[in-house]
């Protein structure tokens, strides 16, 4: 395009000596300022098959050219892959002393579920020393999934509303622990819940839900609080052994907390309590039947 000529000037770079980053928020488009529909501006090389002009947000490069540039520490990262796993800096040895590390799970149109296989921070009151805290979204602007957290584990596990969760862990300059291990995943839909009432229903009900989706919900309490689950209507894909669509109901926040279930067709659900203060609901369904699913409500 006339005028535009001037965003296309080449600069001799050292890219603060990290890999060209085909990635970068800041990068353009293959077809940015073309006068010719169709025809690039610009050809990656040497595979111009690489995808340029991403705007989801900061590539793992960008984080790591700014954290270069201020002489941040090194431990904030991007997760962008669907599932993976990440840990505090020296897991298992103890991590350092006046850390602050931030990660940020971005899956493209899925929710992130987070789960916590290990968890030892240094314990203080309000966990104003060591914590871990997590956010509904991509920033500190976010809504709070999980407030300060520190002590041993366990740590629930978490669904985001939407494609993005940002992580958070801080230390203070004393006394340290082994840290985390943490792993995510991609989920169709889920979601979390605080308030001490609400109701989960499958996607779409009361029409019927889609083929192939994997949703969780978590329900979080306080302290103290059984949560009390009733079934309000039921109907799923029936087999033999609910092996095609299913629901489980987990005493836990975790995939492997003790579950009732699995139940399909129009099996009769009982009502369910929890021993501790977190449940876990998972649904599947498959790629054939689809039914009008389920709704349930909670207390607590």
């Amino acid at each position: 395009l006339a005028g535009e000529q001037g965003n296309f000037g080449k600069m001799n770079s050292r890219n603060l000596g990290l890999p060209y980053d085909y990635s970068s928020v800041m990068h353009y488009g293959a077809y940015d300022f073309s006068s010719t529909p169709g025809k690039p501006t610009i050809v990656p090389v040497p595979d111009p098959s690489i995808p340029i002009g991403q705007r989801e947000g900061l590539s793992n490069l960008d984080v790591a050219k700014i954290n270069k540039l201020y002489k941040c520490n090194c431990c904030s990262s991007v997760l962008p892959k669907s599932k993976g796993s990440f840990s505090s800096v020296n897991y298992p040895s103890p991590y350092p002393n006046n850390s602050n590390c931030l990660w940020l799970i971005r899956i493209r149109r899925s929710k992130v579920f987070l789960q916590f296989e290990a968890f030892d921070l240094q314990p203080s009151s309000d966990c104003s020393s060591d914590y871990i805290k997590i956010y509904n979204g991509n920033s500190k602007n976010s809504p709070v999934l999980l407030d300060k957290y520190c002590g041993k584990g366990p740590l629930p596990s978490l669904v985001a509303s939407g494609s993005t969760m940002l992580v958070e862990f801080a230390s203070d300059e004393s006394i340290t622990a082994t840290g985390f291990r943490a792993s995510y995943n991609r989920v169709n839909c889920g979601a979390t819940f605080r308030d001490s009432k609400g109701v989960i229903a499958s996607p779409n009900y009361p029409n019927k839900y889609p083929k192939n989706r994997a949703c969780f919900w978590v329900i979080s309490s306080p302290v103290g609080y059984k949560i009390s689950l009733k079934m309000l209507s039921f109907e799923l894909e029936y087999s033999d052994r609910c092996t095609y669509d299913y629901l489980l109901i987990h005493d836990g926040s975790q995939p492997t907390s003790p579950a009732v279930g699995p139940y399909c067709g129009t099996d009769k659900v009982a009502d369910f309590t929890s021993t501790g203060n977190f449940v876990l609901v998972e649904f599947h369904s498959d790629v054939v039947w689809e039914l009008p699913g389920f709704v349930m409500s909670y207390t607590f």
